[in-house]
């Protein structure tokens, strides 16, 4: 085992910075995921495995609610409230499970893609035992532990605010760096962040893609900084859009910026895709004739720059050629490239492998391929699928109706914490290898489930002190807004003490 200097230091630096936050853990949690390609340390015993810096705030996490003394009560109200949790919980038990049994039950009888332990590439082998199904193994236990352990601190009480200072000290850090790393490419001094990448990782920063230097921030490559900066984008639009924020709206812009000029095929698409729901929404706001004036300036801007482009291509056509490239080689062209061969290759022997193993797949970690959907389906099967089809669900439906019962900070976080997990599926979707679906997405299924849970308990409980209609101080007629309002003010009165509400339903 090797420990990395420079890993520990940073994991110190964000320790100071979470505790002055009043917030060490879920600050901490969140923030470290700024550090793509930084190890705490090299595990040689597992094939030289390196775990990121996000390893060790999830094991504080994990160990410190552990260590609660009523942990036992927690846990059962977690488990008692949350109904998500079962389906987690047996999916990890189906990962640890498949990841034993299923590479021996069918070792040699399907093809996957693993790391080559001497030439440091992936390879085309029969299906055995590797080390990645402890490792990749791992680290998907520890997300959904973390989880847990999240969904124990978020229920027991609201600590929304934690939640959001920590997303944006994580999109702070993510385009502090993103800016460092292009501005010393562009300017010649070279990669700045070299020293902060001590990850056992195949490392292409020094990458150019049709004359344009790639951006990759902290990361190994352009393709993992382009899939964080999306998630980044969908966190900070999305809160933008609900609160104003003017942090939020400028954090928007230079992500955007930073994605665009990543030149990664990934950051193309996934922006494409996640442009639809935005367009739907500004459709549907034009057709209602109440647009914003977000949207005004979002429409505005799409206008000047579509205007700039047509002039600058009329007065010198050939001023665009580097963008044509640019996009001709990320786009237009990637699937007749020798690497858009290669993952294609991945994806279809993956599809085989399922086949080949009845539907169970080939275990966890015991292969590689092109797109997230594609290894989930290889590695975990058929049932393994089903069960994180659900838990995705769930992030995808958010608070639903429980959202009239928390307040408008709280359905911001929400909702902007639902968007950024979203968008990193989708990049994933595009470019991921690995079954795993992340840090982010179990941090965001255990906000929204947490805090979905604490909704629907207070208008349970709320419902069960409601006295009948004419008798004590409270005569409220449930119906339209105005009786959904009341409601929720009796709510929020509960939580304050007691309070004489009006009765009068023309009042509100």
């Amino acid at each position: 085992m090797q420990v990395s200097l420079p890993g520990l230091l940073i994991c110190a630096a964000i320790l100071v910075v979470a505790y002055y936050s009043r917030g060490m853990l879920i600050i901490g949690l969140i923030a470290s995921q700024a550090f793509g390609a930084t190890a705490v340390m090299t595990l040689t015993f597992l094939g030289g495995s390196s775990p990121l810096i996000y390893t060790i705030f999830a094991v504080l996490l994990v160990t410190a609610v552990a260590a609660r003394r009523r942990i036992w009560f927690d846990l059962g109200t977690v488990f008692g409230s949350i109904r998500p949790v079962w389906i987690l919980t047996s999916l990890m038990v189906y990962a640890i499970i498949g990841s034993w049994l299923f590479p021996r039950l069918f070792a040699g009888q399907t093809a996957v893609f693993v790391q080559s332990k001497t030439r440091g590439t992936v390879v085309e082998d029969s299906l055995a035992p590797v080390t990645g199904n402890i490792s990749q193994t791992g680290y998907f236990i520890l997300g959904g532990l973390a989880a847990i352990a999240l969904c124990t601190l978020l229920l027991h009480s609201n600590r929304i605010d934690q939640v959001r200072r920590g997303f944006f000290l994580w999109c702070g850090l993510h385009t502090g760096m993103g800016l460092i790393d292009f501005v010393g490419k562009n300017v010649g001094a070279g990669d700045l962040l070299a020293p902060i990448r001590t990850a056992n990782y195949a490392i292409i920063t020094d990458a150019i893609e049709a004359g344009f230097v790639r951006i990759t921030g902290p990361f190994s490559e352009a393709s993992s900084f382009a899939s964080v900066s999306l998630a980044c984008l969908a966190f900070c639009y999305s809160y933008w859009r609900k609160t104003k924020s003017p942090l939020a709206k400028w954090l928007s812009g230079i992500l955007l910026f930073l994605s665009i000029l990543s030149t990664s095929s990934t950051a193309y698409v996934g922006l494409t895709l996640v442009c639809i729901p935005v367009a739907f929404s500004m459709l549907a706001s034009v057709l209602k004739g109440k647009v914003e004036r977000e949207e005004m300036l979002i429409i505005a801007l799409m206008v000047v720059g579509g205007t700039a482009i047509l002039g600058i291509s009329l007065y010198k056509a050939e001023a665009l050629d580097p963008f044509v490239r640019l996009i001709n080689s990320t786009i237009v062209n990637k699937a007749d490239s020798a690497s858009g061969h290669e993952r294609t290759y991945w994806n279809v022997k993956s599809l085989q492998s399922f086949l080949d193993t009845s539907g169970l797949g080939v275990g966890f970690g015991s292969s590689r391929a092109s797109s997230w959907p594609i290894a989930v389906l290889s590695q975990l099967g058929l049932f393994g699928s089903l069960m994180m089809a659900i838990l995705l669900c769930i992030l995808a439906r958010g608070l639903g109706a429980a959202r009239e019962w928390v307040d408008p900070e709280t359905d911001a976080v929400v909702a902007s914490v639902r968007s950024a997990a979203l968008a990193s599926i989708i990049a994933m979707s595009v470019s991921g290898g690995s079954a795993d679906p992340g840090i982010l997405f179990f941090i965001a299924l255990a906000v929204v489930s947490a805090t979905r849970a604490r909704a629907l308990r207070g208008m349970t409980a709320l419902g069960r002190s409601a006295p009948p209609s004419g008798h004590g101080t409270v005569n409220v007629v449930y119906g339209g807004s105005a009786g959904l309002a009341l409601q929720r003010q009796r709510f929020l009165a509960m939580c304050q003490g007691p309070v004489q509400f009006n009765t009068d339903s023309d009042t509100e």
